[in-house]
């Protein structure tokens, strides 16, 4: 989400990325409270920190994403830039019905949503 963000509101500023510690898939949830915002991101591919350390990519940014409970497993993205955290809960581990789930993700996208404008003013 905050990769989508930041490349939507950016303006070409920034070029995001994002990438995980192992492969997965996109939650559903995710993609549908993000067409709400005006944002397709059901082609995206989900990556991981080590194909972006094989492509020896460098970033002025690198921004943590983990919640606090999972921040000792955040993956750690050694060269430059400035790194930074950002405590989020992972959608991918709330439980509750379909309405719940929703209702949370939405929650945790305009968290994300806000921060993500926060660092563009900065």
């Amino acid at each position: 989400m905050a990769e989508a963000f930041i490349n939507k509101f950016a303006e070409g500023k920034y070029a995001a990325e994002s990438a995980g510690i192992e492969s997965g898939k996109l939650n559903p949830v995710v993609v549908q409270v993000m067409k709400e915002e005006g944002i397709d991101i059901s082609v995206n591919k989900t990556k991981t920190v080590d194909e972006m350390l094989e492509q020896k990519k460098q970033f002025n940014f690198i921004i943590t994403v983990c919640d606090e409970v999972s921040a000792e497993r955040c993956p750690v993205f050694p060269g430059g830039g400035k790194k930074m955290h950002w405590s989020f809960p992972d959608p991918s581990t709330f439980a509750g019905t379909d309405d719940e789930r929703i209702i949370f993700i939405r929650n945790v996208r305009d968290a994300i949503k806000e921060k993500v404008k926060e660092f563009l003013n900065h």
